[in-house]
């Protein structure tokens, strides 16, 4: 059984990443047009990756030479993307230091109203860090009298934090008030921060696949409890990582993630902004429909309120009514006057 799910796996994942999105076209998508563009499955919850207790027990090629697959004695399998692939991606050549939380000098009126990033896509994974309910006093806000740029899980000394998604470790030190701190780089450009760790598994360079094991929670630096303070960042600037993530159910809210510009200020909660969003939506939604439905007509030689209302089904209290002119006002040749 084992040697014939060998060679089926090796000829559907040849035909898969030859003819599939790889990160690096995905990240190429005009952000623009996303509801055009982006198909149904990446706008649907995504739950963390089960990851097998069995051992590997061979590693098949691909077509493309940077990417392999595991296969695993209890007859499962996963993708596995060598540094190499991940490399091209660009994203950690840039703005790289161990030395800073941001190593970016960018302005925020400088940067774009919203990206479209991709979290996971054909060969990328995603992991909770940790499953717990959020603090209630943990959220992303201000918070006696500082910015708290994350959100606070609880959980004790010693449980495993895991990497959220694949990518290149930039910083593991101890850093002050982030006590025990890991920061990873991802090839979609966000940064995502796991920090109070009792113990740090990785070293700065380090690659890692989403579900590995980056430290140990625990309760260092400037924290009263044991808990993970989590933080998700792009270009330097911390957003709610609870737009991503559901906590407490460990689910990944969409594979592709609309960021908006105004997320990075501290006040921008998604509990709290959440259904403003909603609404704003289905607003949005509504002036489009109004606006598809509008009708107009371009006034020629001798016509009349009387005519144009005929000829288009309505009345000549209604035409007045949509274009705010009277029954005295002066047709004039050229204008356009709505008609519904």
């Amino acid at each position: 059984m084992r040697g014939s799910l060998k060679y089926i796996l090796m000829a559907t994942v040849c035909l898969f990443v030859t003819c599939g999105l790889s990160a690096q076209n995905v990240s190429r998508l005009d952000t623009t047009k996303t509801s055009l563009l982006i198909p149904r499955p990446a706008l649907e919850p995504l739950k963390s990756l089960i990851r097998t207790a069995s051992d590997p027990v061979d590693t098949l090629d691909t077509a493309n030479e940077h990417i392999k697959v595991i296969l695993y004695g209890d007859n499962t399998w996963q993708y596995y993307k060598t540094p190499g692939f991940q490399q091209v991606a660009g994203v950690y050549d840039s703005n790289w230091n161990d030395s800073d939380t941001n190593p970016y000098d960018l302005q925020l009126q400088d940067l774009p109203a919203q990206w479209s990033i991709w979290l996971v896509d054909s060969l990328d994974q995603y992991h909770c860090p940790y499953q717990a309910k959020v603090y209630h006093r943990g959220k992303f806000g201000p918070r006696r009298g500082r910015r708290h740029q994350g959100v606070d899980l609880p959980l004790k000394v010693g449980d495993p934090v895991y990497a959220t998604f694949t990518g290149k470790v930039r910083v593991s030190k101890y850093w002050g008030a982030f006590g025990n701190l890991v920061i990873i780089r991802h090839d979609n450009g966000l940064e995502t921060f796991y920090a109070h760790l009792s113990k740090r598994n990785v070293e700065v360079g380090d690659w890692v696949n989403a579900g590995d094991v980056i430290g140990l929670g625990g309760s260092t630096g400037r924290s009263t409890g044991p808990h993970l303070h989590y933080e998700t960042r792009y270009n330097g600037y911390a957003f709610d990582p609870q737009w991503l993530i559901d906590f407490e159910n460990g689910i990944l809210r969409h594979r592709l993630f609309v960021l908006k510009k105004k997320y990075f200020n501290i006040y921008s909660n998604y509990e709290q902004d959440f259904e403003d969003e909603m609404k704003n939506h289905e607003d949005d939604q509504k002036e489009d429909a109004e606006e598809a439905a509008k009708r107009y007509y371009t006034i020629k030689s001798g016509d009349t309120l009387g005519r144009i209302a005929i000829n288009n089904n309505t009345t000549v209290s209604e035409l007045c009514r949509l274009n705010g002119i009277t029954r005295n006002t002066t047709l004039r040749i050229g204008r356009k006057i709505r008609v519904r």
